[in-house]
């Protein structure tokens, strides 16, 4: 990581920098000023700022830089970080994602100096080019003659930058107090560069040297990482108490993201999520549109934070006439979303946008998509719309929230009974990562009888739920599935049979054969 105010040379430095240790060279500058050309949202907020020789606020750089350290290349390469952090809230959100320079140096120049560098800086529109008046002139008057100031180099501007920057780096300093190299950079560049070159080869020099042990850390790490259980506190309880607790609804969104990203990140993309605790089960009359907006909240969020532009999706009305309508279900659904909260570093219209289901909403910009409870509306089918978008997605994650992909009453009562056999093949090709069902005694009836769950990438877990005294209640494991029980399967494990033996379709668990 190198920090400097403007005119310090950092430019000069990163570009020795890379061409020797073939570091991926992440520059806010560059960032910001591709947003702007490219006329994107995030773009056009920072031309403000950047037009009024200001700093650009955090959470549109965070969002930004975040994006661009978690490409492989800079993943497989390492990486070089020019011009961020800048405040002490930016060097805060890279601690929290575990993300920490080797080393930190910073380019140490009198204010005198920086100030006459950037009085003094010309553009070549034409190359792009930088010259100086005095330093550094341009090498013919046809040149000269072309060269352009930038808006941002007057004295006045610098001045504010330079001011701005210096309270920005004493709150950072803190921060990387540990690895901080304060280097002179009022000198030639190969003076300069000989002493970075210098550290840099010492930081390689106790990297390699402890290879051996991260190596073996970090196999571990992914060993531990394989059981995907470490975090599991095992099924909550008192289920059937409506409204659900804060605790209860954070636990299942915790669960569903921590196999939704194990499975992105293992490159799945046709992926669903199915769970249906009373609050997110339309057939019950305590379903909760908020619960399922949380929901898809915490995931969108999640990737994000990761730097993935995430696009949200619920169908629109379908049908003409008589016969437009949406289901029940999602009605409302889109302002829900328009109008929540989406966090304070203004994530929503940068790094995650509301659409709806079809290909021509498919972007080049958008890394992935969540589809809030696909399904079928009033004599229409919702999988052409589905098909075309998971074809303009191409190998993009697409991630099915509480799919319903059979036939449904809409908004006027009418069921869809169109194309049952191309719904059932299409929604099987989307692979579960996320499952959990309650099991009653008699349909979405108290009492609880168990549970199953599956969190990818591991199997099947079928409970038991046991009263306890006083007034308590406990999950017990009965059985796991490579693939989703049958109700012959789950007959059987309540009643202590072993698997796989023959089992006659009579019997008290009959009442199951409406489970699924």
């Amino acid at each position: 990581m190198i920090s400097g105010a403007p005119a310090s040379g950092k430019g000069t430095q990163c570009e020795l920098i890379v061409k020797k240790y073939g570091l991926v060279h992440i520059s806010t500058g560059d960032l910001l000023r591709a947003e702007v050309s490219s006329g994107t949202e995030i773009g056009t907020k920072a031309k403000e700022f950047m037009n009024a020789g200001k700093l650009v606020p955090d959470e549109i750089v965070t969002a930004m830089v975040t994006a661009r350290l978690s490409r492989q290349d800079a993943k497989e390469k390492g990486w070089l970080l020019d011009g961020y952090p800048r405040s002490f809230a930016q060097a805060q959100s890279l601690e929290e994602l575990n993300v920490r320079p080797d080393i930190y140096i910073v380019l140490d120049v009198p204010d005198e100096i920086l100030i006459d560098r950037c009085v003094g800086r010309r553009l070549d529109p034409v190359t792009g080019k930088i010259y100086h008046v005095k330093n550094f002139p341009p090498e013919s008057d046809e040149i000269k003659a072309r060269l352009v100031t930038r808006s941002d180099d007057t004295e006045e501007k610098v001045k504010s930058r330079l001011e701005v920057y210096k309270q920005n780096a004493a709150a950072i300093s803190s921060t990387y107090t540990s690895i901080t190299n304060k280097l002179d950079g009022n000198r030639p560049k190969e003076v300069v560069f000989n002493d970075i070159d210098s550290l840099l080869s010492q930081v390689q020099k106790d990297k390699t040297a402890k290879s051996v042990k991260p190596v073996l850390q970090t196999v571990s790490h992914l060993d531990k990482a394989s059981s995907n259980q470490d975090k599991w506190r095992g099924i909550p309880t008192r289920l059937n108490n409506i409204p659900h607790s804060r605790e209860i609804r954070n636990y299942f969104y915790d669960d569903v993201l921590q196999a939704t990203q194990r499975a992105v990140n293992e490159g799945r993309t046709r992926l669903k999520v199915e769970i249906n605790i009373p609050e997110l089960n339309p057939e019950m009359d305590v379903y909760r549109i908020g619960t399922l907006m949380e929901l898809v909240r915490v995931i969108a969020l999640s990737f994000a934070d990761d730097g993935k532009r995430v696009k949200v999706c619920v169908q629109g009305s379908m049908g003409e006439g008589a016969l437009a309508g949406m289901p029940l279900q999602l009605a409302g659904t889109r302002k829900i979303l328009e109008f929540m909260d989406w966090g304070d570093y203004g994530a929503k219209g940068t790094f995650i946008k509301i659409g709806s289901i079809g290909g021509k909403e498919v972007d080049e910009q958008d890394d992935m998509f969540i589809l809030v409870a696909p399904q079928n509306a009033v004599g229409n089918c919702i999988i052409d719309d589905l098909k075309a978008m998971t074809d303009a997605a191409g190998n993009r994650p697409v991630i099915l929230i509480n799919p319903r992909l059979k036939d449904l009453p809409g908004s006027s009562g009418i069921m869809q009974t169109m194309g049952r056999d191309k719904r059932l093949e299409y929604a099987a090709s989307f692979e579960s990562c996320y499952f959990f069902r309650l099991l009653y005694y008699a349909g979405t009836q108290y009492p609880i009888m168990g549970a199953i769950r599956m969190t990818y990438p591991n199997d099947y877990e079928l409970y038991k739920r046991v009263d306890e005294e006083p007034r308590k209640e406990k999950y017990v494991p009965l059985s796991t599935f490579t693939q989703r029980p049958t109700i012959d399967e789950i007959n059987d494990a309540f009643l202590g049979k072993p698997k796989n033996k023959e089992k006659k379709p009579s019997g008290i668990w009959g009442f199951l054969s409406g489970v699924f």
